[in-house]
């Protein structure tokens, strides 16, 4: 009342100091009859935030008295004024061992609940027999808790699991709800610290089986029903325990299977408590050795999540069917259309979640409907997801591009839409498969020549293929007899090509990778392509001289120097370049060498 009294802070600091000085009196007159008091203050000022240490032995003193009232204060100091890191909890262990053994439950409950709570390494060797000698005690409230204490030994000494795997599987026959749930829960701790007690739980796989289907097929019960279900809680850790147990044990998974269905097609999964559920029972189907139309069944359930308004179980949905992909990729493909429409939600967690699930359905079968949709949804996704966006789609592109013509449309769009996000090393990758398709070279130059010609100067990355396939193919571009079937008809002559290559040299905003390009590569190719541009080509290669950037200067020097030397040097320093191997893409790609085509000729 008089914390609660205090109007400002230095009021209740000054009334802290005054009741602090004031038990450490107490505890320097040691009046037991008002130690417990002191204690539970010590708590309060505790929970405010205020320095308690010097009442700690205060709570060990309580733990060693006899009556029940001031354990129960001891053991809950112990827990709120002291961690495993306290050398103090060592002064605690034998204390806590003789409370074990207490004729009376509720004493042997509180040594349990500290256990489980400040439990360190040393401490579970010392009481790790008590505690699993108290897994087979009469009463339940007790058996309860040495299940839960078992837990935290557990994680501090796994080497401790033997003792405790015979106590845990007496448990799993339990008529109470409480002790079976943390039965189950030992179980699983067992599972996770020793492989070999999974082979001993397996033997029960029957009992957890029947377990469930009495709380599917249970009437109503208000002790354990939450939303129309019975008990849920516990059907979610034995759907979890079912899953380890079942993995890669086909006879487990057989003697499973059928309450599995049963959990699937039974369960509502209009509350919250259904649908955790149903998220446990598709885990475990997708978990164990189950049959096809079982993993159809849990997928559906799925894509029933996938249409629900909650984000939290539509997300829970995508990442469960990302793992799905893998065990069964057709079950998946049938929700399509549903994880499309989850990449252009408003929730930045969906729409990641949605296109890596998008990433792992492509095959050759959808890639042209699927690409196209990621196609469309890079020209309005964030900005913090098109760089990926834009290097997953060329790689799959070229992963499962049916043909080389699609492959080419499909990228020339890519960089259309992604613009200077898509990574240099993908268009080296583009040019590849230029230089290795000659049939389709001049299609590849006309598609990025029509592409070009209106966007170069907003999409730098655009400009840089183009240039280097026209000025590398620019005669093959420019003729007629190369045409493919269907291609939409342009006609470019050699004087739209150079005037496309100069307008990209003498634009000041052109960066400079774009301009390298142009210089080394292109306008060269072109005079030696174009014999009637070379008044053109010279021109505008002898303004590059003149730029402030060193290598471009350089250069532009160097070719205006070949050009005075006449045909006799320029045509075999300047003929095409040979066809590139098609190893892949190359992570030491840079464009301040030579742009996305790789680096000039050698002069």
């Amino acid at each position: 009342k008089s914390v609660r009294a205090c109007k400002t802070s230095a009021e209740e600091r000054a009334l802290i100091a005054k009741e602090s000085a004031a038990i450490r009196g107490s505890l320097k007159d040691s009046d037991a009859s008002y130690r417990h008091r002191n204690v539970a203050k010590l708590m309060f000022m505790h929970m405010l935030g205020y320095p308690t240490h010097f009442g700690q032995m205060e709570c060990v003193k309580l733990i060693a008295a006899t009556g029940f009232p001031e354990k129960r204060i001891g053991y809950l100091g112990l827990m709120i004024l002291l961690d495993e890191r306290q050398e103090v909890t060592m002064l605690v262990t034998n204390s806590i061992k003789n409370d074990l053994a207490h004729r009376n439950h509720f004493i042997a409950g509180l040594a349990l609940c500290a256990l489980g709570n400040i439990c360190t390494a040393e401490m579970a060797r010392d009481v790790a027999p008590e505690v699993s000698a108290l897994l087979g005690s009469k009463n339940s409230y007790v058996r309860k808790k040495a299940a839960l204490c078992s837990v935290r030994i557990l994680k501090k000494v796994p080497e401790l699991s033997q003792q405790f795997v015979e106590g845990a599987c007496n448990l799993l026959a339990d008529r109470h709800h409480g002790v079976l749930l943390c039965a189950v829960t030992l179980a699983l701790q067992l599972c996770a610290a020793d492989e070999a007690a999974v082979t001993v739980f397996r033997t029960h796989v029957n009992t957890l089986v029947r377990i469930l289907k009495s709380l599917i097929h249970s009437g109503y019960s208000a002790e354990h029903d939450v939303n129309g279900h019975a008990d849920p809680f516990l059907q979610v850790k034995l759907l979890r325990l079912l899953k380890v147990l079942g993995a890669g044990d086909a006879e487990a998974s057989d003697a499973m299977s059928d309450v599995l269905a049963n959990v699937a097609s039974n369960t509502d999964g209009s509350k919250n408590a259904g649908n955790a559920i149903l998220y446990e029972a598709v885990g475990a189907i997708i978990g164990v050795e189950s049959v096809g139309g079982l993993r159809v069944l849990a997928v559906n359930i799925l894509g029933r999540f996938l249409a629900n308004k909650d984000n939290n179980i539509r997300y829970v949905a995508l990442n469960t069917l990302a793992k799905v992909v893998a065990v069964d990729t057709q079950a998946v493909q049938r929700h399509r259309a549903t994880i499309v429409e989850c990449v252009k939600d408003s929730d930045v967690t969906i729409r990641r979640s949605a296109l890596q699930l998008v990433y792992n359905l492509v095959n050759e079968n959808n890639i042209t409907t699927l690409a196209k949709e990621l196609l469309d949804y890079l020209s309005v996704a964030d900005p913090e997801f098109k760089h990926d966006l834009t290097r997953r789609i060329a790689r799959l592109v070229a992963r499962f591009a049916p043909d080389r013509r699609w492959h080419i449309d499909t990228f020339v769009e890519l960089l259309l839409k992604g613009g200077g996000y898509v990574a240099d090393e993908e268009g080296r990758a583009f040019i590849q498969l230029v230089t290795a398709t000659p049939d389709l070279q001049g299609y590849a130059g006309r598609a990025l020549y029509r592409t070009a010609s209106d966007t170069w100067r907003t999409h730098y990355q655009v400009a840089a293929v183009a240039a280097w396939v026209l000025g590398e193919y620019g005669d093959v571009v420019v003729a007629r007899g190369n045409r493919v079937v269907n291609e939409a008809e342009l006609v470019v002559s050699p004087r739209d090509v150079v005037s496309l290559l100069q307008s990209m040299l003498a634009d000041v905003h052109s960066p400079a990778p774009v301009k390298q390009v142009a210089v080394t590569n292109e306008l060269d190719e072109a005079q030696c392509a174009f014999p009637e541009e070379v008044g053109a080509v010279q021109s505008a290669v002898s303004t590059v001289g003149a730029s402030l950037n060193l290598e471009l200067q350089q250069r532009a020097s160097e070719f205006i120097k070949i050009f005075e030397r006449g045909p006799g040097l320029s045509a075999p320093l300047l003929e095409r370049m040979p066809p590139f191997e098609l190893k892949g893409m190359d992570p030491g790609f840079n464009t301040e060498r030579g742009g996305v085509g790789g680096g000039g000729h050698a002069v």
